[in-house]
């Protein structure tokens, strides 16, 4: 092999859009969550309800076309693109991968959740693709991968825990008011104050 080939496939394989192999391009990772599809499909909706460290929280969110931008209050800012929302079954985003920034200057990865009813419950899959490109950094994209495929674990059980507490306060509630336990206000029982 002559100099010219060994720099041309040297660049190529430096260039950050080319797939590289030190990585997978995709986790995915699946959880079962005893409630509807409806149910799963209100959180997963919510751009970037996935950033968080193993506790759900609120974030502001801004919708400007199809690029919402969460602030987290721990991790700062991160613009995510919505790519389809297509309710109660599938949501698609681009973001940087849990890096904060803008989806135009980076390469971004893409976020899939699907729900697929299972019993009397759901199955939730998350499919993160485009860790093989999303570096010209081998180390950055290593780090990357291993962070977001122990992350997909955290979030998923998040997903899981704040639904079910959702769909077991809903039945609460409905058990409550059909034991007359729960009247409403006392406005809303036509009482005056």
């Amino acid at each position: 092999m002559d100099q010219n080939s060994r720099n041309r496939d040297s660049v190529n394989q430096d260039r950050s859009d080319a797939p590289s192999p030190d990585v997978p391009d995709e986790i995915v990772r699946s959880i079962r969550i005893e409630a509807g599809a409806q149910a799963v499909y209100d959180l997963i909706s919510e751009p970037g309800w996935f950033i968080n460290d193993g506790e759900y929280r609120e974030h502001d969110i801004t919708v400007d076309g199809s690029t919402a931008t969460v602030v987290d209050p721990v991790h700062g800012e991160f613009s995510i693109g919505i790519v389809e929302l297509d309710p109660p079954h599938r949501a698609v985003y681009r973001w940087l991968g849990g890096e904060a920034g803008s989806l135009e200057d980076h390469p971004a990865n893409t976020v899939e959740f699907t729900i697929e009813p299972q019993g009397d419950g759901v199955e939730l899959t998350v499919r993160e693709t485009g860790f093989a490109s999303i570096s010209a950094d081998a180390a950055q994209r290593r780090r990357t991968f291993e962070e977001n495929t122990k992350g997909w674990v955290e979030e998923l059980a998040v997903a899981k825990d704040r639904v079910e507490a959702g769909k077991n306060t809903a039945e609460a509630e409905k058990s409550l008011v059909a034991a007359g336990g729960d009247q409403g206000t006392a406005e809303n029982r036509g009482e005056a104050r």
